[in-house]
């Protein structure tokens, strides 16, 4: 299993809130220009990538002096408005800095659930791809609702990696692999290196949700697995702080949890 993650040519690389910021909410800059770094040195070896990222309710939140994430459907709408703009400044920044090129795609539900709308979206990214662009992906929580009911974005990196056809999910968070119990609770706790099939016994090895201001935990990634199971898709969930994680993973080396049959 590792060593076929070596060939894996699309990937699609999801961060969540607790990866790109710190625990106050604001941004983790040193965290972001790791992850672009690493992106642009896999589009470098030829690889086509796509980040999916959260962040953008927090971020908002934070830059409006909001205590905590709001719980009110229009302030998350403006927070999101508000996050969405200062996170794409911060990632162009960076990418920037290695002449790569991003773009910003905001998905809702509507884009991928009729047909027509679905393939024009296959059309976009593949077009982004094929020009070597990386397109930065996040759900359109300023104008829809169900995206902000929905938007642990975990699921939605399953559902990008579905409608592009990638060979690879990497989910980065802040636990570094699925775990037999919560480790920050069992010092005695296991990592499980591989998951061939995710079963109601997988599933309840999930904890709960991370920061104040992330929304997304374990069981959401089990989610996005499940998915990826569906459609083909190997997925990796590893620790965000490793500061060339990803290398790591496309090296087949032995780190996080990788689901996926041989």
């Amino acid at each position: 299993m590792r060593e076929a993650l070596k060939s894996s040519k699309r990937i699609v690389v999801k961060v969540g809130t607790s990866t790109i910021t710190y625990p106050n909410g604001k941004l983790n800059l040193k965290r972001i220009e790791s992850l672009a770094w690493m992106l642009s040195d896999l589009r470098n070896q030829g690889r086509e990538v796509v980040l999916v990222t959260s962040g953008a309710i927090g971020v908002g939140a934070v830059r409006m002096a909001m205590p905590k994430r709001p719980t009110v459907i229009k302030e998350k709408q403006a927070a999101a408005a508000v996050g969405q703009a200062v996170l794409m400044q911060i990632y162009q920044n960076f990418f920037n800095q290695y002449n790569q090129t991003v773009a910003q795609v905001l998905l809702t539900k509507e884009e991928v659930g009729t047909p027509k709308r679905r393939e024009n979206t296959i059309n976009t990214f593949l077009t982004l791809l094929e020009l070597g662009v990386i397109p930065i992906v996040n759900a359109n929580d300023t104008i829809s609702t169900y995206e902000i009911e929905f938007s642990d974005n975990d699921r939605l990196s399953a559902l990008v990696a579905d409608i592009i056809g990638a060979d690879l999910l990497i989910l980065l968070t802040d636990i570094d692999a699925l775990y037999d119990k919560n480790p920050k609770l069992y010092s005695d706790a296991k990592r499980i290196s591989h998951v061939e099939k995710i079963t109601p016994d997988i599933e309840a090895m999930a904890g709960e949700a991370g920061s104040t201001f992330s929304v997304g935990g374990m069981q959401t990634k089990l989610q996005a697995g499940k998915m990826c199971e569906e459609a083909g898709i190997r997925m990796v969930i590893a620790a965000s702080d490793q500061p060339d994680v990803i290398h790591e993973i496309l090296d087949g080396k032995d780190i996080g949890t990788c689901f996926g049959a041989y």
